[in-house]
């Protein structure tokens, strides 16, 4: 800042000062509001929320992982059935578990396989269109 010398200076400086303290104090109480609002329980459960929802890394791994955990459950009820003795249920509950990991962990590799088999399938239909059934 320069040197004040005059009254008016020093009026204009003290005005300018004020003015600048105005508008800080302004931009600090909208900065409150706004973290105020933000830490509130049920904008953070929004904010997280939509985190979630956006991110589709997470929505492929949750989707991998559930059909994981279905296969999983569907080849243990193959192999233990209703009922079983207690042998057969522990290795039911150990198969569940390893096929379980394996395609959630191989989903994208699946996938791609399941779509290569699904096009095979109906591309031989498309290129035997004189055959009939």
């Amino acid at each position: 800042m320069q040197n004040i010398t005059t009254a008016t200076e020093l009026k204009n400086a003290i005005q300018t000062l004020e003015s600048d303290y105005a508008i800080q104090e302004k931009l600090l109480k909208a900065q409150f509001h706004l973290t105020y609002e933000s830490i509130k329980p049920i904008n953070l459960i929004k904010s997280t929320i939509k985190d979630i929802t956006s991110s589709p890394y997470l929505i492929d791994n949750m989707i991998g992982t559930a059909i994981g955990l279905s296969t999983g459950y569907v080849t243990k009820l193959i192999v233990v059935g209703s009922k079983g003795n207690v042998f057969k249920k522990l290795l039911g509950s150990v198969l569940q578990f390893g096929v379980t990991n394996l395609v959630a962990q191989n989903a994208d590799t699946i996938k791609s396989y399941g779509q290569l088999i699904f096009q095979n399938i109906f591309n031989k239909k498309d290129m035997n269109p004189g055959k009939s059934d």
